[in-house]
Protein backbone atom coordinates (compact mmCIF):
# COMPACT_ATOMS: atom_id res chain seq x y z
CA UNK A 1 0.00 0.00 0.00
CA UNK A 2 2.98 2.63 -0.45
CA UNK A 3 2.29 5.67 -1.52
CA UNK A 4 4.20 8.47 -3.70
CA UNK A 5 7.44 7.60 -2.66
CA UNK A 6 10.48 9.84 -1.44
CA UNK A 7 13.35 11.10 0.09
CA UNK A 8 14.96 14.24 1.71
CA UNK A 9 18.20 15.42 0.22
CA UNK A 10 21.41 14.30 1.34
CA UNK A 11 23.43 16.37 3.80
CA UNK A 12 25.84 18.78 1.96
CA UNK A 13 29.09 19.22 3.11
CA UNK A 14 30.75 22.76 3.17
CA UNK A 15 34.73 23.06 2.78
CA UNK A 16 36.66 25.68 2.95
CA UNK A 17 40.29 25.21 1.07
CA UNK A 18 43.40 26.97 1.42
CA UNK A 19 45.07 28.69 -1.75
CA UNK A 20 48.13 27.07 -3.03
CA UNK A 21 51.24 29.29 -2.11
CA UNK A 22 51.89 30.06 -5.19
CA UNK A 23 48.96 31.92 -5.44
CA UNK A 24 50.20 35.05 -6.14
CA UNK A 25 52.72 34.08 -8.90
CA UNK A 26 50.05 32.60 -10.32
CA UNK A 27 48.18 35.56 -10.24
CA UNK A 28 51.09 38.13 -11.86
CA UNK A 29 51.10 35.57 -14.93
CA UNK A 30 47.65 37.61 -15.73
CA UNK A 31 48.80 40.53 -18.31
CA UNK A 32 48.87 43.43 -15.08
CA UNK A 33 51.57 45.64 -17.27
CA UNK A 34 49.22 48.18 -18.17
CA UNK A 35 48.10 49.40 -14.69
CA UNK A 36 51.69 50.05 -14.39
CA UNK A 37 52.83 47.29 -12.50
CA UNK A 38 56.00 44.82 -12.88
CA UNK A 39 54.69 41.17 -14.20
CA UNK A 40 56.21 39.52 -11.09
CA UNK A 41 54.60 42.24 -8.46
CA UNK A 42 50.86 41.43 -6.80
CA UNK A 43 48.38 43.86 -7.80
CA UNK A 44 48.08 43.84 -3.97
CA UNK A 45 50.26 43.02 -0.76
CA UNK A 46 48.91 38.96 0.54
CA UNK A 47 47.40 40.11 4.10
CA UNK A 48 45.22 42.76 2.45
CA UNK A 49 43.62 40.54 -0.54
CA UNK A 50 43.20 37.49 1.37
CA UNK A 51 42.65 37.87 5.18
CA UNK A 52 39.04 40.43 4.71
CA UNK A 53 37.65 37.97 1.98
CA UNK A 54 37.86 34.89 4.72
CA UNK A 55 35.91 37.30 7.45
CA UNK A 56 33.54 38.48 4.97
CA UNK A 57 32.35 34.86 4.04
CA UNK A 58 32.97 33.65 7.21
CA UNK A 59 30.49 36.01 9.07
CA UNK A 60 28.24 35.81 5.91
CA UNK A 61 28.00 31.74 6.71
CA UNK A 62 27.22 32.63 10.39
CA UNK A 63 24.44 35.14 9.60
CA UNK A 64 23.28 33.23 7.22
CA UNK A 65 22.97 29.62 9.77
CA UNK A 66 21.48 31.82 12.17
CA UNK A 67 18.96 33.13 9.84
CA UNK A 68 17.81 29.33 8.91
CA UNK A 69 18.09 27.73 12.70
CA UNK A 70 15.56 30.81 13.43
CA UNK A 71 13.20 30.34 10.68
CA UNK A 72 13.02 26.53 11.20
CA UNK A 73 11.93 27.35 14.67
CA UNK A 74 9.29 30.29 13.95
CA UNK A 75 7.64 28.03 10.62
CA UNK A 76 5.55 26.07 11.84
CA UNK A 77 3.52 24.57 8.48
CA UNK A 78 0.08 23.51 9.31
CA UNK A 79 -1.21 20.47 7.28
CA UNK A 80 -4.44 21.15 6.08
CA UNK A 81 -7.27 19.20 6.90
CA UNK A 82 -9.42 17.59 4.08
CA UNK A 83 -11.51 20.96 2.06
CA UNK A 84 -14.49 19.48 3.18
CA UNK A 85 -13.28 19.30 6.81
CA UNK A 86 -11.65 22.61 7.50
CA UNK A 87 -15.08 23.95 9.56
CA UNK A 88 -14.02 21.37 12.16
CA UNK A 89 -10.61 22.53 13.12
CA UNK A 90 -10.51 22.34 16.97
CA UNK A 91 -9.63 25.92 17.57
CA UNK A 92 -8.32 25.04 21.48
CA UNK A 93 -5.81 22.82 21.35
CA UNK A 94 -5.10 23.03 25.07
CA UNK A 95 -8.14 20.99 25.38
CA UNK A 96 -6.81 18.00 24.12
CA UNK A 97 -3.49 18.43 25.86
CA UNK A 98 -4.82 17.44 29.62
CA UNK A 99 -2.53 14.27 30.54
CA UNK A 100 -6.16 12.77 31.75
CA UNK A 101 -6.65 11.60 28.03
CA UNK A 102 -3.01 10.92 28.05
CA UNK A 103 -3.50 7.41 30.38
CA UNK A 104 0.06 5.67 31.43
CA UNK A 105 1.93 7.25 28.64
CA UNK A 106 4.92 7.94 30.59
CA UNK A 107 7.42 5.47 31.91
CA UNK A 108 7.12 2.98 34.42
CA UNK A 109 8.28 -0.51 35.76
CA UNK A 110 7.79 -3.09 32.81
CA UNK A 111 6.38 -6.24 33.85
CA UNK A 112 8.60 -9.37 33.52
CA UNK A 113 8.09 -11.66 30.63
CA UNK A 114 9.41 -14.71 29.44
CA UNK A 115 13.14 -14.20 27.57
CA UNK A 116 12.19 -14.16 23.71
CA UNK A 117 15.81 -14.73 23.21
CA UNK A 118 16.09 -18.17 24.93
CA UNK A 119 12.79 -19.08 23.14
CA UNK A 120 14.33 -18.54 19.69
CA UNK A 121 17.95 -20.46 20.50
CA UNK A 122 15.78 -23.64 22.32
CA UNK A 123 12.82 -23.48 19.17
CA UNK A 124 14.90 -22.61 15.95
CA UNK A 125 16.40 -24.79 13.50
CA UNK A 126 17.46 -25.18 9.40
CA UNK A 127 14.77 -25.08 7.50
CA UNK A 128 16.10 -28.46 5.63
CA UNK A 129 15.84 -30.63 9.19
CA UNK A 130 12.18 -32.32 9.25
CA UNK A 131 9.74 -31.38 11.85
CA UNK A 132 8.88 -34.20 14.56
CA UNK A 133 6.40 -36.29 13.36
CA UNK A 134 2.85 -35.42 13.88
CA UNK A 135 3.87 -31.63 14.69
CA UNK A 136 1.89 -30.12 11.42
CA UNK A 137 -0.94 -31.91 12.66
CA UNK A 138 -0.86 -31.71 16.43
CA UNK A 139 -3.93 -29.96 18.36
CA UNK A 140 -1.09 -27.71 20.12
CA UNK A 141 -0.51 -26.45 16.67
CA UNK A 142 -1.24 -22.63 16.22
CA UNK A 143 -4.53 -21.84 14.37
CA UNK A 144 -3.18 -19.29 11.89
CA UNK A 145 -2.76 -18.50 8.00
CA UNK A 146 -1.22 -16.84 5.65
CA UNK A 147 -3.72 -14.16 4.10
CA UNK A 148 -3.46 -11.75 0.90
CA UNK A 149 -6.09 -9.37 -0.33
CA UNK A 150 -5.19 -9.87 -4.08
CA UNK A 151 -6.79 -9.74 -7.94
CA UNK A 152 -6.52 -11.46 -10.99
CA UNK A 153 -4.37 -9.56 -12.79
CA UNK A 154 -2.17 -9.51 -9.98
CA UNK A 155 -0.87 -13.18 -10.22
CA UNK A 156 2.67 -12.44 -11.12
CA UNK A 157 3.02 -10.38 -8.26
CA UNK A 158 1.07 -12.89 -5.57
CA UNK A 159 3.60 -15.99 -7.36
CA UNK A 160 6.83 -14.03 -6.58
CA UNK A 161 5.67 -13.28 -2.89
CA UNK A 162 4.42 -17.14 -2.49
CA UNK A 163 7.38 -18.39 -3.68
CA UNK A 164 9.87 -16.58 -1.72
CA UNK A 165 8.07 -17.00 1.17
CA UNK A 166 7.49 -20.73 0.88
CA UNK A 167 11.31 -20.77 0.01
CA UNK A 168 12.77 -19.16 3.21
CA UNK A 169 10.24 -20.89 6.06
CA UNK A 170 6.52 -22.17 5.09
CA UNK A 171 7.84 -25.26 3.22
CA UNK A 172 8.64 -26.65 6.24
CA UNK A 173 5.81 -25.43 8.22
CA UNK A 174 3.27 -25.48 6.30
CA UNK A 175 0.64 -22.90 6.99
CA UNK A 176 -2.56 -22.29 4.67
CA UNK A 177 -2.65 -19.62 2.19
CA UNK A 178 -5.93 -17.56 2.11
CA UNK A 179 -6.30 -15.08 -0.50
CA UNK A 180 -9.01 -12.48 -0.62
CA UNK A 181 -10.95 -10.60 -3.67
CA UNK A 182 -13.88 -8.22 -4.47
CA UNK A 183 -14.32 -10.41 -8.07
CA UNK A 184 -14.03 -13.88 -7.93
CA UNK A 185 -10.85 -15.42 -8.79
CA UNK A 186 -10.58 -17.21 -12.40
CA UNK A 187 -9.16 -20.63 -12.99
CA UNK A 188 -5.52 -19.71 -14.24
CA UNK A 189 -5.15 -17.66 -10.73
CA UNK A 190 -6.34 -20.73 -8.53
CA UNK A 191 -4.67 -23.58 -10.78
CA UNK A 192 -1.19 -21.51 -10.40
CA UNK A 193 -1.39 -20.04 -6.57
CA UNK A 194 -2.10 -23.77 -5.70
CA UNK A 195 0.75 -25.36 -7.68
CA UNK A 196 3.18 -22.23 -6.06
CA UNK A 197 2.96 -24.45 -2.79
CA UNK A 198 2.54 -27.76 -0.70
CA UNK A 199 0.37 -25.96 1.90
CA UNK A 200 -3.49 -25.34 1.66
CA UNK A 201 -5.08 -22.99 -0.68
CA UNK A 202 -8.55 -21.26 0.07
CA UNK A 203 -10.27 -18.84 -2.07
CA UNK A 204 -12.88 -16.24 -0.80
CA UNK A 205 -15.01 -13.27 -2.08
CA UNK A 206 -14.78 -9.85 0.29
CA UNK A 207 -18.90 -9.29 0.96
CA UNK A 208 -20.02 -6.50 -0.89
CA UNK A 209 -21.09 -4.75 2.18
CA UNK A 210 -17.59 -4.56 3.46
CA UNK A 211 -15.65 -3.54 0.25
CA UNK A 212 -18.36 -0.58 -0.98
CA UNK A 213 -19.21 2.99 0.25
CA UNK A 214 -21.25 2.99 3.31
CA UNK A 215 -25.11 4.77 2.81
CA UNK A 216 -23.95 7.37 4.49
CA UNK A 217 -21.41 8.14 2.21
CA UNK A 218 -23.19 7.48 -0.97
CA UNK A 219 -26.36 9.43 -0.21
CA UNK A 220 -24.69 12.46 -0.50
CA UNK A 221 -22.07 11.15 -3.08
CA UNK A 222 -20.71 14.94 -4.21
CA UNK A 223 -18.51 15.53 -1.46
CA UNK A 224 -16.94 12.03 -1.56
CA UNK A 225 -16.16 12.25 -5.58
CA UNK A 226 -14.84 16.09 -4.41
CA UNK A 227 -12.81 14.71 -2.35
CA UNK A 228 -10.83 11.82 -4.82
CA UNK A 229 -10.06 14.93 -6.98
CA UNK A 230 -8.89 17.28 -4.40
CA UNK A 231 -6.69 14.42 -3.33
CA UNK A 232 -5.40 13.71 -6.15
CA UNK A 233 -4.45 17.27 -7.23
CA UNK A 234 -2.60 17.64 -4.27
CA UNK A 235 -0.56 14.72 -5.11
CA UNK A 236 -1.90 12.44 -2.26
CA UNK A 237 -0.68 8.89 -3.21
CA UNK A 238 -3.61 6.56 -4.87
CA UNK A 239 -6.11 9.42 -3.02
CA UNK A 240 -7.83 9.70 -6.28
CA UNK A 241 -8.42 5.67 -6.38
CA UNK A 242 -11.85 4.76 -4.89
CA UNK A 243 -10.49 1.04 -4.70
CA UNK A 244 -7.42 1.80 -2.68
CA UNK A 245 -9.67 3.60 -0.38
CA UNK A 246 -12.18 0.59 -0.27
CA UNK A 247 -8.96 -1.81 0.37
CA UNK A 248 -7.91 0.44 3.44
CA UNK A 249 -10.89 0.47 4.58
CA UNK A 250 -11.59 -3.25 4.54
CA UNK A 251 -7.76 -3.67 5.81
CA UNK A 252 -8.66 -1.78 8.77
CA UNK A 253 -11.42 -3.34 9.65
CA UNK A 254 -12.81 -6.29 7.91
CA UNK A 255 -10.48 -8.57 7.01
CA UNK A 256 -10.49 -10.21 10.74
CA UNK A 257 -14.43 -10.52 10.51
CA UNK A 258 -14.14 -12.77 7.49
CA UNK A 259 -16.01 -16.03 7.85
CA UNK A 260 -13.34 -18.02 6.20
CA UNK A 261 -10.94 -16.94 9.10
CA UNK A 262 -13.33 -17.76 11.97
CA UNK A 263 -11.20 -20.67 13.05
CA UNK A 264 -7.85 -18.58 13.52
CA UNK A 265 -6.12 -17.02 15.83
CA UNK A 266 -3.36 -15.54 14.13
CA UNK A 267 -2.53 -14.18 10.57
CA UNK A 268 0.16 -12.65 8.36
CA UNK A 269 -0.58 -10.29 6.13
CA UNK A 270 1.56 -10.79 2.39
CA UNK A 271 1.63 -8.38 -0.27
CA UNK A 272 1.95 -9.13 -4.22
CA UNK A 273 5.27 -8.02 -5.35
CA UNK A 274 7.43 -8.38 -2.25
CA UNK A 275 10.38 -9.56 -1.41
CA UNK A 276 11.50 -11.81 1.25
CA UNK A 277 15.39 -11.90 1.81
CA UNK A 278 15.83 -14.93 4.73
CA UNK A 279 15.59 -17.83 6.06
CA UNK A 280 13.42 -18.06 9.11
CA UNK A 281 14.31 -20.78 11.15
CA UNK A 282 11.52 -20.93 13.73
CA UNK A 283 7.69 -21.03 13.56
CA UNK A 284 6.73 -17.27 13.57
CA UNK A 285 2.92 -17.81 14.36
CA UNK A 286 4.68 -20.25 17.80
CA UNK A 287 6.32 -17.54 19.19
CA UNK A 288 3.50 -14.99 18.72
CA UNK A 289 1.47 -17.68 20.66
CA UNK A 290 3.84 -19.02 23.27
CA UNK A 291 5.29 -14.70 24.12
CA UNK A 292 1.87 -13.56 24.50
CA UNK A 293 2.08 -11.28 21.30
CA UNK A 294 -0.41 -9.33 19.55
CA UNK A 295 1.17 -7.77 17.14
CA UNK A 296 4.60 -8.18 15.16
CA UNK A 297 5.99 -5.75 12.24
CA UNK A 298 9.73 -4.82 10.86
CA UNK A 299 9.74 -1.57 9.41
CA UNK A 300 8.24 1.70 11.24
CA UNK A 301 7.83 4.85 9.31
CA UNK A 302 6.18 7.51 8.37
CA UNK A 303 3.59 8.24 5.47
CA UNK A 304 2.06 11.46 4.04
CA UNK A 305 -0.26 12.99 6.68
CA UNK A 306 -1.98 14.65 4.09
CA UNK A 307 -4.05 11.05 3.62
CA UNK A 308 -5.19 11.42 7.10
CA UNK A 309 -5.25 15.22 8.44
CA UNK A 310 -7.85 14.19 10.96
CA UNK A 311 -7.00 10.90 12.00
CA UNK A 312 -5.52 12.28 15.21
CA UNK A 313 -8.55 14.49 15.95
CA UNK A 314 -11.27 11.83 15.62
CA UNK A 315 -8.79 9.54 17.67
CA UNK A 316 -8.27 12.02 20.88
CA UNK A 317 -12.29 12.47 20.68
CA UNK A 318 -12.40 8.69 20.83
CA UNK A 319 -10.26 8.27 23.68
CA UNK A 320 -11.93 11.33 25.90
CA UNK A 321 -14.98 9.53 25.23
CA UNK A 322 -14.28 5.96 25.49
CA UNK A 323 -11.50 6.13 28.50
CA UNK A 324 -12.79 2.80 29.65
CA UNK A 325 -11.39 1.27 26.81
CA UNK A 326 -7.65 2.00 27.14
CA UNK A 327 -4.58 -0.14 28.23
CA UNK A 328 -4.62 0.57 31.85
CA UNK A 329 -1.22 -1.03 32.76
CA UNK A 330 1.31 0.35 34.26
CA UNK A 331 3.50 0.06 31.02
CA UNK A 332 4.34 2.62 28.96
CA UNK A 333 2.60 2.29 25.53
CA UNK A 334 1.23 5.37 23.80
CA UNK A 335 4.42 7.67 23.99
CA UNK A 336 6.40 6.51 20.93
CA UNK A 337 3.69 7.79 18.97
CA UNK A 338 3.14 11.56 20.44
CA UNK A 339 5.28 14.24 19.71
CA UNK A 340 6.78 15.94 23.35
CA UNK A 341 8.12 18.78 21.60
CA UNK A 342 4.46 19.47 19.20
CA UNK A 343 1.96 19.80 22.02
CA UNK A 344 1.69 15.74 22.43
CA UNK A 345 0.36 15.92 18.62
CA UNK A 346 0.54 12.26 16.81
CA UNK A 347 4.17 12.22 15.38
CA UNK A 348 2.60 10.23 12.32
CA UNK A 349 5.00 7.46 12.88
CA UNK A 350 3.24 4.17 12.05
CA UNK A 351 3.93 0.29 11.57
CA UNK A 352 4.70 -0.77 7.58
CA UNK A 353 1.67 -2.92 7.79
CA UNK A 354 2.40 -4.41 4.16
CA UNK A 355 4.47 -6.43 6.82
CA UNK A 356 2.18 -7.44 9.23
CA UNK A 357 1.59 -10.22 11.85
CA UNK A 358 -0.82 -10.53 14.35
CA UNK A 359 -3.40 -11.66 16.76
CA UNK A 360 -6.93 -11.87 14.76
CA UNK A 361 -8.83 -11.96 18.37
CA UNK A 362 -6.88 -8.58 19.39
CA UNK A 363 -8.57 -6.91 16.19
CA UNK A 364 -12.02 -8.54 16.84
CA UNK A 365 -11.96 -7.51 20.49
CA UNK A 366 -14.60 -4.65 21.30
CA UNK A 367 -12.25 -1.82 22.04
CA UNK A 368 -10.77 -2.12 18.41
CA UNK A 369 -13.86 -2.82 16.94
CA UNK A 370 -15.85 0.06 18.44
CA UNK A 371 -12.47 2.46 17.30
CA UNK A 372 -13.08 1.43 13.93
CA UNK A 373 -16.45 2.43 13.86
CA UNK A 374 -16.11 5.48 14.95
CA UNK A 375 -13.29 6.37 12.49
CA UNK A 376 -16.11 4.60 9.73
CA UNK A 377 -18.38 6.76 10.74
CA UNK A 378 -16.57 10.21 10.51
CA UNK A 379 -16.27 9.26 6.45
CA UNK A 380 -12.38 9.32 7.06
CA UNK A 381 -11.93 6.80 4.56
CA UNK A 382 -13.64 7.74 1.95
CA UNK A 383 -13.49 11.96 2.52
CA UNK A 384 -9.69 11.35 3.39
CA UNK A 385 -7.66 8.22 2.45
CA UNK A 386 -7.37 7.07 6.24
CA UNK A 387 -4.64 4.28 5.67
CA UNK A 388 -4.38 0.50 7.77
CA UNK A 389 -1.36 1.35 8.63
CA UNK A 390 -1.81 4.48 11.03
CA UNK A 391 -5.29 2.95 11.79
CA UNK A 392 -3.01 -0.23 13.02
CA UNK A 393 -0.88 1.32 14.48
CA UNK A 394 -2.92 3.53 17.05
CA UNK A 395 -5.16 0.71 18.08
CA UNK A 396 -2.17 -1.49 18.93
CA UNK A 397 -0.94 1.70 21.18
CA UNK A 398 -4.20 2.47 22.61
CA UNK A 399 -5.16 -0.75 23.25
CA UNK A 400 -1.90 -2.91 23.97
CA UNK A 401 1.71 -2.96 26.04
CA UNK A 402 4.45 -2.63 24.58
CA UNK A 403 5.55 -5.80 25.60
CA UNK A 404 3.01 -7.71 23.74
CA UNK A 405 4.53 -6.07 20.43
CA UNK A 406 7.25 -7.56 18.89
CA UNK A 407 9.96 -5.83 16.16
CA UNK A 408 10.94 -8.92 13.86
CA UNK A 409 14.11 -7.74 12.78
CA UNK A 410 15.57 -11.05 11.92
CA UNK A 411 13.16 -10.92 8.88
CA UNK A 412 14.35 -9.39 5.34
CA UNK A 413 11.89 -7.57 3.50
CA UNK A 414 10.82 -5.25 0.67
CA UNK A 415 7.74 -3.36 -0.57
CA UNK A 416 8.69 -0.92 -3.62
CA UNK A 417 11.30 0.86 -2.27
CA UNK A 418 10.73 -0.01 1.25
CA UNK A 419 13.45 -2.45 2.56
CA UNK A 420 14.37 -4.35 5.54
CA UNK A 421 17.88 -6.18 5.55
CA UNK A 422 18.58 -7.35 9.40
CA UNK A 423 22.19 -7.06 10.01
CA UNK A 424 24.02 -10.32 11.32
CA UNK A 425 23.90 -9.10 15.30
CA UNK A 426 19.62 -9.84 14.94
CA UNK A 427 19.98 -13.56 15.05
CA UNK A 428 19.72 -15.77 17.74
CA UNK A 429 22.61 -18.82 17.90
CA UNK A 430 20.76 -22.15 18.35
CA UNK A 431 21.93 -25.29 19.41
CA UNK A 432 25.21 -24.13 21.19
CA UNK A 433 25.87 -23.06 24.74
CA UNK A 434 26.81 -19.49 24.05
CA UNK A 435 24.33 -17.04 25.16
CA UNK A 436 22.49 -16.41 21.67
CA UNK A 437 22.63 -13.52 19.68
CA UNK A 438 25.12 -12.15 16.59
CA UNK A 439 24.98 -15.44 14.76
CA UNK A 440 26.79 -14.35 11.46
CA UNK A 441 27.12 -17.77 10.44
CA UNK A 442 23.09 -18.44 10.84
CA UNK A 443 22.29 -15.01 8.64
CA UNK A 444 21.38 -16.99 5.05
CA UNK A 445 20.11 -13.69 3.41
CA UNK A 446 20.32 -12.51 -0.32
CA UNK A 447 20.94 -8.96 1.02
CA UNK A 448 22.91 -6.60 1.93
CA UNK A 449 22.32 -5.16 6.29
CA UNK A 450 19.94 -1.93 6.00
CA UNK A 451 20.86 1.00 8.20
CA UNK A 452 18.75 1.05 11.36
CA UNK A 453 16.88 4.74 9.61
CA UNK A 454 16.33 3.21 6.28
CA UNK A 455 13.08 3.94 4.80
CA UNK A 456 11.80 6.10 7.87
CA UNK A 457 10.33 8.89 5.50
CA UNK A 458 10.53 7.38 1.75
CA UNK A 459 6.63 7.34 1.83
CA UNK A 460 6.45 11.24 2.48
CA UNK A 461 6.52 13.19 -0.78
CA UNK A 462 8.69 16.82 -0.75
CA UNK A 463 5.78 18.74 -1.33
CA UNK A 464 4.21 17.50 2.17
CA UNK A 465 4.59 20.58 4.94
CA UNK A 466 4.41 17.82 7.94
CA UNK A 467 6.57 18.35 10.73
CA UNK A 468 9.10 15.51 11.00
CA UNK A 469 8.97 14.29 14.81
CA UNK A 470 12.50 14.69 17.01
CA UNK A 471 13.53 11.15 16.19
CA UNK A 472 13.17 8.09 13.76
CA UNK A 473 10.54 6.30 14.46
CA UNK A 474 11.97 2.94 14.70
CA UNK A 475 14.19 4.79 17.32
CA UNK A 476 11.09 6.46 19.36
CA UNK A 477 9.79 2.48 19.68
CA UNK A 478 12.76 1.11 20.87
CA UNK A 479 13.76 4.25 22.68
CA UNK A 480 16.66 3.81 25.37
CA UNK A 481 20.39 3.88 23.94
CA UNK A 482 18.66 4.09 20.51
CA UNK A 483 17.80 7.50 21.38
CA UNK A 484 21.06 8.99 22.60
CA UNK A 485 23.13 11.31 20.38
CA UNK A 486 26.92 12.44 19.94
CA UNK A 487 27.91 14.63 22.44
CA UNK A 488 27.77 18.68 20.46
CA UNK A 489 25.58 17.41 17.80
CA UNK A 490 22.84 19.42 16.94
CA UNK A 491 19.63 18.56 15.13
CA UNK A 492 19.21 21.68 13.48
CA UNK A 493 22.81 22.66 12.90
CA UNK A 494 22.53 19.45 10.97
CA UNK A 495 19.62 20.36 9.12
CA UNK A 496 20.50 24.33 8.60
CA UNK A 497 23.84 22.68 6.43
CA UNK A 498 21.26 20.44 4.24
CA UNK A 499 21.66 17.10 6.62
CA UNK A 500 18.25 15.38 7.74
CA UNK A 501 18.72 15.95 11.25
CA UNK A 502 19.19 12.41 11.90
CA UNK A 503 22.29 11.86 11.77
CA UNK A 504 24.10 12.35 15.35
CA UNK A 505 23.21 8.98 17.25
CA UNK A 506 25.50 7.10 18.98
CA UNK A 507 23.96 3.72 18.31
CA UNK A 508 23.84 2.62 14.36
CA UNK A 509 21.86 -0.15 14.90
CA UNK A 510 23.67 -2.99 13.62
CA UNK A 511 24.73 -4.50 16.83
Amino acid sequence: MAGSMSSAPGPRHSRSESLPSSWPDALSQHSTYQYGLRSNQPIYPRPRRFKPAIWRWTILLLILTLCVVALRRLAQPTIPLSPLDLDSRIADQDTYRNPALHPHIFSSPKREVKSPTRWLKENSSPLDEPLPHGSLTSSSRPKAALISLVRNEELEGILQSIRQLEFHWNRKYQYPWIFFNEKPFGEEFIAATSNATTSSTYYHLVPSAHWTPPSHITDNPTPYHDSLTYLGTIGVGKGSMPSYHAMCRWNSGFFYLHPSLSEYDYYWRVEPDVHFFCDIVYDVFRFMRDQDLLYGFNMAILDDARSFASLWRRTRDFMAENPDLLYKGEEEHLSWVLDSANGLEYNNCQFFSNFEIGSLNFFRSSANQRYFEYLDQSGGFYYERYGDAPVHTLSVAMFAPKSQVWFFRDIGYQHDSARHCPPPAAFVDYGSSGGGGGGAGLRRCTCNPTLLDDNFYKLVPMESPQIKPQDTCIRLWLGGKYLAKKPGWSQDAERAFGGDGYGGYLVDGMD
